[in-house]
């Protein structure tokens, strides 16, 4: 509801009702979201000598797609409650009900804090007990869905499903369908006549468009191993189960970076990348015990490692980035389709190969929301707060180089010349950064309306200002002047 009536987000094509699990921006939806992308650019592109960018088209040949196992192997298991006829991804049914038995341990790990202060041996043992009974069902659990997935033994996803007694969270039965592969990819048709041979898809991620121009990349721009290609772009899922607002999207954009090493030592670059990523993670301010690592329990089907930096949402936590090592998985299924050499002539070898890949892949829009669900507060203001206007606020703490406009410049009142002198300050800060200029209403409720969309700085012309040429500053975050 902030992000609607404050301009950031909008529900897509509202006067119709809305369209699932799409979402417009807004004013300053789109400013941050801009920021957010050029943070990373610059973090990714502008600060790495051996990293440069492309742009690559949603539309390709339907080819790419086959070779890069999209066609085949791109789909969810899915499920359907018979009772309240809403469809779940069972994976993550099953991931849920995992997460409940480890806050059932975090529950006993905080109980048995507490008796150790009054130590109690025999509730000691038997707490611990529990923790490793809990921690073996978990254990179990993990191993027969990752060896079920592997398999592609859906039969086996569903009597995981039944033997953990998981229910619908919306009719509370465990009237279950069978277990089904669903395609995420969205068709379409090119050109004049609508028949199979003209089938095309709409991209569900943007590193195939790196992938196909690696070597027009690496000659043009003249790189040597290792060194990267980054992109950011639109990707478009047919999401079996899309909520949490932003989250989970049928229309989201991609950062993406793939970074290309010699066989042998993707692994090395593989931990260098996690360090990097998490570090430009923390390095946004909102505490490192937001984030978290988390690795794949089941592979995709090109890779040889792969975890996820997963950030505390609000309802829980959940993954924002993936770094995998792709292996040459890519390039070689992409000389075998097209009959082009991928290969890289390595003069330090004085030999040709396919190189091997590292990838970090991270969603805008799930940034954008985690930067949001960081950002807002309900702040309780002391009694002797100077500005009046209610004893409490809302205010998105947004880092300073993200939000979406740097400053706001007021003119105390209307008139008295306050107003040319205001906008004279606002005309030179325009042309630095993202400015706002207000006039209307009492300079509490415009602090107040920044502080909702998290304008680090307040710039206020006061009578004094066209005597001595100083102005009032006023600081988002504590509220001085």
């Amino acid at each position: 509801s902030h992000c609607k009536e404050y301009g950031f987000v909008f529900p897509s094509s509202e006067i119709y009702d809305g369209l699932g699990a799409v979402y417009d921006y807004g004013p300053y939806g789109v400013e941050l979201k801009n920021n957010i992308r050029e943070y990373w650019w610059k973090s990714m592109v502008q600060m790495n000598d051996n990293i440069v960018g492309i742009d690559a088209s949603i539309f390709m040949h339907p080819t790419v797609w086959k070779a890069s196992g999209h066609v085949d192997a791109f789909s969810d298991p899915l499920i359907d409650n018979k009772d309240s006829k809403k469809r779940y991804r069972a994976d993550v049914l099953i991931e849920e009900h995992i997460a409940k038995i480890e806050g059932k341990i975090d529950k006993e790990i905080e109980k048995a804090k507490k008796r150790f202060e009054n130590f109690d041996e025999k509730m000691f043992r038997t707490t611990n007990a529990r923790i490793l009974e809990y921690q073996k069902k978990i254990d179990e659990i993990n191993t027969r869905m990752k060896s079920a997935l592997e398999k592609n033994d859906l039969a086996e996803v569903k009597q995981i499903i039944i033997d953990c007694e998981i229910v619908c969270p919306i009719s509370g039965s465990r009237n279950w369908t069978d277990v089904r592969q669903f395609n995420l990819m969205f068709s379409t048709q090119m050109g004049s006549v609508a028949d199979d041979a003209n089938t095309i898809y709409l991209r569900p991620e943007t590193a195939q468009g790196i992938f196909v121009n690696f070597l027009n990349v690496q000659r043009s721009a003249r790189m040597k191993i290792p060194f990267g290609i980054a992109q950011t772009g639109k990707a478009f899922r047919n999401e079996i189960v899309a909520r949490q607002f932003l989250f989970r999207m049928r229309e989201f954009e991609q950062m993406e970076m793939q970074f290309f090493v010699r066989p042998g030592e993707e692994m090395q670059w593989y931990n260098t990348w996690k360090e990097k990523r998490i570090k430009w993670h923390h390095a946004m301010g909102f505490g490192a015990d937001r984030y978290r690592f988390h690795d794949h329990l089941k592979l995709a089907h090109y890779a040889n490692a792969a975890s996820d930096i997963e950030f505390q949402f609000p309802f829980g936590f959940k993954e924002i980035e993936g770094i995998h090592s792709r292996t040459d998985f890519d390039l070689n299924a992409h000389e075998k389709f097209s009959g082009k050499k991928l290969q890289y002539f390595d003069s330090e070898l004085n030999k040709n190969y396919v190189p091997y890949v590292i990838e970090t892949s991270i969603g805008l829009d799930r940034m954008f929301l985690a930067v949001l669900a960081a950002a807002f507060e309900v702040e309780k203001l002391s009694s002797n707060n100077s500005e009046e206007e209610g004893n409490e606020r809302v205010v998105l703490r947004i880092p300073a180089a993200l939000a979406p406009v740097k400053a706001a410049v007021f003119p105390l009142v209307k008139k008295d010349g306050l107003p040319e002198k205001a906008m004279e300050i606002f005309n030179q800060l325009k042309q630095i950064c993202r400015c706002y200029y207000e006039e209307k209403d009492t300079i509490g409720k415009r602090y107040r309306r920044q502080d909702a969309i998290g304008t680090p700085f307040c710039i206020t012309v006061d009578h004094e200002s066209l005597k001595d040429n100083c102005v009032t500053l006023r600081h988002r975050d504590s509220m001085q002047q």
